[in-house]
């Protein structure tokens, strides 16, 4: 049985996160479930993560996305600590995606520092899960074409 969600190695992996001091954390635990049931595999960093442990854990996990849960208000700032320490990293070729109460003005400005999708509040489960798949896909074919 063939599942988009899995290459013939191994599932798509993704990390889930919680940046600064958010400590609310109900929606990254319905998304996280939300892509476990879709055929990823998962790992949660828990509340309360600063960009560098993120960046480190999805290094370590040898993630194909992070996607970064936050509703504090600091994502601009937090964002851009971690894509400058995945860079520091080696781990630039990472996509990274965040959802939670961003505001529409700072979208734009989420994308010129990296992001590549911005998901609002309301956003359908399986459209997360369909582009967080691609953007893995893309991740792992770029991989393959590089050795």
């Amino acid at each position: 049985m063939s599942s988009l969600q899995y290459t013939e190695e191994r599932p798509y992996k993704v990390i889930v996160a919680k940046l600064g001091l958010d400590g609310h954390d109900r929606g990254a635990k319905v998304i996280a479930r939300a892509l476990k049931d879709a055929g990823f595999e998962v790992v949660y960093t828990g509340i309360r993560q600063t960009p560098e442990q993120v960046a480190r854990a999805a290094i370590e996990e040898d993630a194909d996305v992070i996607g970064v849960s936050i509703l504090s208000g600091a994502h601009v700032h937090h964002v851009r600590l971690l894509i400058e320490k995945l860079k520091e990293l080696g781990g630039e070729d990472i996509p990274v995606v965040v959802g939670g109460t961003i505001p529409i003005v700072d979208v734009d400005e989420l994308k010129r520092l990296g992001v590549k999708e911005v998901f609002l509040p309301g956003e359908s489960l399986s459209k997360m899960a369909e582009i967080i798949r691609e953007l893995a896909a893309k991740k792992r074919q770029l991989e393959a074409l590089m050795g």
